[in-house]
């Protein structure tokens, strides 16, 4: 039965279980909030919590995906808001030391002076979802195993996309939700043609930079803005300067009145990935091996490009984005491994299971429908485990360029075929990012860099006994046992030396070339490429055939799970998916933070100033530190720090933490108030409590805005943006 979150309709049945004692915690499906709706109100929610279902009114229409960060329509003339680091890249892929826009910002004062963002770059905007499971998992697909449901499911979830993207500018994906057990057609708008408006400098959006980061008190204004355009017919289309900006059909309108401790928030975004559901084999997988090797090779990463790029402001502009990349996931994984240690995650994970399978076999029938397939997912996914551990390295020591050509000659395999009978994320749809992608790949790539990561992880790679190496790789480059580091950079150095495809004018020649062309090049990374193409396809035939199984065994373990918490009284909510989601909370700080003391809710402009020390990661703009100064002085004289400032804090705020339940892909997403006006910008968690995504904890869980009083007071006093300020309708 269709359902769409256009019109109430029915719930998934799945998704209805039981009732929970409070809604801080969970990455709510919109269709899931009536269950909710009371607890809503009494927390203070004003809107009907029914129209939150309603992905085409109010405030869902206004908010949008930029494809790994969450962003908001906030006019009626295409302007969007988000956080500072989802503009990075954007930021970085237009500066160069003549035109620095990363250390001093950037304005655009006239639409003319707006610049296109970084290759690749989207807006998508959903508009309707519906459950497929039925039609994914048919009767006939249920009946299979192992490839064979693979490669069904798969063919299922292409002819419902190719029927959905009929419609002109519109992108579609089926996503899975509860291990396989659910599936969901998204539908949206791909907006291609986005553009840079405003990004605040440096020392303000990223104030604090990595040693803040996770870190409270914050003082980060992590905001940004983009502008999306299509053509004169309101339809999606590429960068053209007769584009005009898109009207979309909601925006968020900036908030009445003050925020303050208590107070209720929700967040409306697109959360990346939870873990919650998580096998206690998994767990142990992950944090005992998974991560740890995962924190090792980033550091070392961030070392190589940081000696690699010394003294070249150019390729620290090109590799900054990517820095800022790798610190960020080295500090979460590195904070998680650090709230593990010694807590008791694993053995109550232990434990629930353990009921779980008392449960399922006290029934002869539940014992009939699950026990097996609960036996057996444990078992899959320790092979599946196995395997990543042997491939670990091999993504580390792969150059970039190599990267390029597999991604290349796997396009032109692809495209000899009809575009339904295409593999996932190689059909016509998706060639037009990955060819922005390659065309655009310059301003974030240096052979020299690159070269240097390539021998630090090879030098490791080389280092494992044969039997743990994978020979098609080995062959494909050369490498064979009593290599030493000479030997690889010479070889290296060849390598690279051989290939054409350092340069864009290479590249596109190729995006267009046919299998044949590919054979036939002497070209080292496209050699090697194809060297490799026959043994990746086996393995990947012998993945998915893994994959089938862990599918039709995970789902009916989650299937298991829904219907024991039933059995005690408990919802579920289906673990993050870089889907539409909806959490909600209140503005509060914390009785013991991690670092021992009180956490304040809110933290101010005076928090700028004692931590400013005027150069590295806490360089405040000097124009802003002049205007707090002068605000200071101001309110000595009048008693407040005027419309923006906040009595109580006797300054104006800075960032808020608040009891809502956010992960990565929630960066940009709108904080909104009881009324759905914005309130501020979701971008960071707490160290101590990022480990939330594996295992929820209501009183350490906090996530950490941006208060829009401090965006429109540095738009204001600081970078003069009365244009956007304007636009915005502030008075």
């Amino acid at each position: 039965m269709k359902k769409s979150l256009l019109l109430l309709g029915a719930l998934s049945t799945l998704s209805t279980f039981g009732s929970i004692a409070f809604a801080d915690e969970g990455m709510w499906m919109p269709q899931q909030l009536p269950q909710i709706a009371k607890q809503l109100k009494a927390d203070g929610l004003q809107l009907d919590p029914n129209t939150l279902t309603k992905l085409t009114e109010f405030p869902m229409g206004a908010i949008v995906s930029l494809g790994g960060c969450s962003a908001s329509f906030v006019s009626p003339q295409g302007l969007v808001i988000t956080n500072h680091h989802c503009a990075y890249s954007s930021v970085s892929h237009n500066s160069s030391p003549e035109h620095n826009y990363l250390a001093n910002g950037f304005l655009a004062k006239t639409l003319s002076d707006e610049l296109p963002a970084s290759p690749g770059f989207r807006v998508f905007v959903t508009t309707d979802v519906n459950n497929v499971s039925s039609k994914v998992i048919s009767s006939s697909v249920a009946k299979l195993n192992g490839k064979k449901r693979v490669d069904a499911i798969e063919k299922n979830q292409k002819d419902l996309v190719a029927a959905c993207e009929k419609e002109a500018g519109t992108r579609c994906n089926v996503a899975s939700y509860y291990g396989g057990l659910e599936f969901y057609l998204i539908k949206q708008l791909e907006i291609r043609d986005v553009r840079l408006v405003h990004a605040p400098a440096e020392g303000v959006g990223k104030f604090g930079g990595d040693t803040d980061n996770w870190m409270w008190p914050r003082h980060t204004g992590d905001y940004s803005f983009f502008r999306a355009y299509v053509n004169k017919d309101g339809k999606p289309a590429d960068f053209s300067k007769d584009n005009v900006p898109y009207v979309p059909k909601h925006y968020l309108r900036l908030a009445s009145q003050a925020l303050k401790e208590g107070d209720f928030v929700m967040v409306t975004g697109y959360p990346g990935r939870t873990n919650r559901h998580r096998l206690p084999s998994e767990i142990e997988q992950t944090f005992n091996w998974s991560y740890p090797a995962f924190v090792k090779a980033s550091g070392e990463q961030l070392a190589i490009i940081a000696q690699a790029t010394s003294g070249n402001e150019d390729l620290k502009l090109k590799y900054a984005s990517a820095v800022a990349s790798v610190n960020n996931y080295y500090k979460n994984r590195q904070g998680m491994l650090d709230s593990y240690a010694g807590s008791d995650i694993l053995p109550r994970k232990e434990k629930q299971l353990a009921d779980l399978k008392t449960w399922v076999n006290a029934d002869p029938k539940r014992k009939q429908e699950y026990a097996h397939d609960i036996d057996q997912v444990e078992q899959l996914m320790a092979e599946r485990d196995a395997q990543a551990k042997k491939d670990f390295l091999i993504s580390y020591s792969t150059p970039r360029l190599l990267t390029v050509a597999k991604g290349m000659l796997r396009f032109s395999h692809e495209s000899e075929k009809a575009d339904i009978d295409r593999k996932i994320g190689y059909q016509e749809h998706d060639m037009a990012r990955f060819r922005a992608s390659t065309e655009g790949l310059d301003r974030s790539y240096d052979a020299n860099v690159d070269q240097a990561l390539a021998l630090h992880f090879l030098t490791q790679y080389i280092a494992q006994p044969k039997d743990q190496r994978n020979a098609n790789f080995d062959a494909a480059l050369n490498l064979h046992d009593g290599m030493t580091e000479t030997d690889l950079k010479t070889m290296l150095t060849n390598l690279y030396a051989s290939s054409k495809l350092g340069t864009k004018e290479a590249r596109v020649t190729w995006l267009d070339k046919k299998p044949a062309d590919f054979n036939s090049s002497d070209d080292g990374f496209i050699k090697a490429a194809v060297a490799l193409y026959d043994e990746n396809m086996k393995r990947e035939d012998r993945d998915n055939e893994l994959a089938g199984k862990i599918q039709q065994t995970y789902a009916n373990y989650m299937k298991a799970k829904i219907a024991y918490m039933n059995s005690i009284g408990q919802a579920i909510y289906p673990d993050a998916n870089s889907t539409l989601r909806v959490t909600f909370g209140k503005v509060a700080g914390r009785e013991q933070g991690a670092d021992g003391t009180s956490w304040t809710a809110f933290t101010s402009l005076r928090g700028i100033l004692a931590k400013n020390t005027g150069s590295g990661e806490f360089n405040a703009p000097t124009a802003q530190l002049t205007a707090i100064k002068e605000a200071n002085q101001e309110a000595l004289k009048t008693g407040n720090f005027g419309k923006y400032g906040d009595a109580k804090l006797n300054s104006v705020p800075v960032n808020f933490l608040a009891t809502l339940d956010i992960t990565g892909g929630n960066s940009g997403s709108a904080a909104l108030n009881a009324k759905g006006e914005l309130v501020g910008l979701a971008f960071d968690g707490t160290l101590d409590s990022i480990i939330s995504d594996w295992d929820y904890n209501k009183t350490k869980s906090r996530s950490i805005q941006v208060d829009l009083r401090y965006i429109l007071w540095e738009m204001t006093n600081v970078d003069h943006a009365d244009n956007l300020l304007k636009e915005l309708k502030v008075k």
